[in-house]
């Protein structure tokens, strides 16, 4: 298995084991984050392995988080039965939750993705046997397709990756932010959009406000003050796993108190 490279500082499966056993037991908390402690950097093994197949405008941090909520929920729901050792068991639920969340926050359909990669590989190949990159009739042949074929797949790529409004372009005065050059949409005029914005803030301000004041001041810390899970557990006192797990729960919260305002929040949005 892949996370043996991560595996090296690990007590052994049986002592781990026998740690989980006791605190199936007696469900002491203490023990529970000895566990998540004690795998916490296969989720960062795991997220930085994917990494590269994230969309640019992905936060690494979410994916982390999105990890340690899953090897949390591995711990909680393991069963030794089943002949898998809890490494082997949080790796599976934690490689799954990461590629759901991937799949979740890039719309792009799989085979673009998939040809987005092949012609990658095909222009790193005859890089490296001819010195230089390759024309797009040398591309298309190399890939067995024809350049129109191979013309329509790279539109198609390209279209699929949303950037950044903040990423730099050139223009004739130098490089500017790419949303200084989108046409203005003045939506103050309209007061519909504007009464259904007041509406919708009214809405958010009340659900947050019914939040616990622990979830109230870790989305403030991670939201406005943009701190890390890390830097919020040390500031609380408590774990990042802790801090993650309420995140989650907050989150959870706030989608089910808005729920029937979906249409409400997709209209302004």
């Amino acid at each position: 298995m892949a996370s043996t490279a991560t595996s090296k500082n690990r007590p052994p499966a049986q002592q781990t084991l026998a740690l989980w056993k006791r605190y199936r037991e007696t469900n002491d908390p203490a023990l529970r984050d000895r566990l998540i402690l004690t795998y916490a950097p296969l989720v960062k093994f795991i997220v930085y392995r994917k990494v590269r197949e994230m969309p640019a405008r992905c936060e690494v941090e979410d994916f982390i988080g999105c990890g340690l909520e899953a090897l949390i929920a591995s711990i909680d729901r393991y069963d030794p039965s089943k002949g898998a050792t809890l490494e082997q068991y949080a790796w599976t639920r934690i490689h799954g939750a990461v590629l759901d969340e991937l799949r979740r926050l890039d719309w792009a359909p799989r085979s673009v993705r998939r040809w987005e990669r092949d012609i990658e590989k095909a222009v790193e190949e005859f890089t490296v046997l001819h010195g230089r990159r390759p024309a797009n009739e040398e591309l298309a042949d190399a890939m067995g397709v024809t350049v129109a074929e191979l013309r329509k797949r790279r539109d198609e790529v390209a279209t699929s990756d949303l950037t950044s409004l903040n990423s730099l372009v050139l223009s004739d005065d130098g490089s500017i932010e790419r949303v200084d050059t989108i046409a203005s949409g003045d939506d103050s005029a309209d007061p519909e959009l504007c009464a259904e914005k007041d509406q919708a803030k009214d809405r958010f301000r009340a659900a947050f406000a019914r939040l616990a004041r622990r979830e109230r001041e870790i989305a403030v810390m991670l939201y406005v003050k943009n701190l890390t899970l890390a830097e919020v557990g040390e500031i609380l006192g408590v774990s990042e796993s802790r801090v993650c797990q309420i995140h989650g729960q907050l989150k959870r919260t706030l989608r089910e108190q808005l729920d029937q305002d979906a249409d409400l929040f997709a209209s302004v949005a």
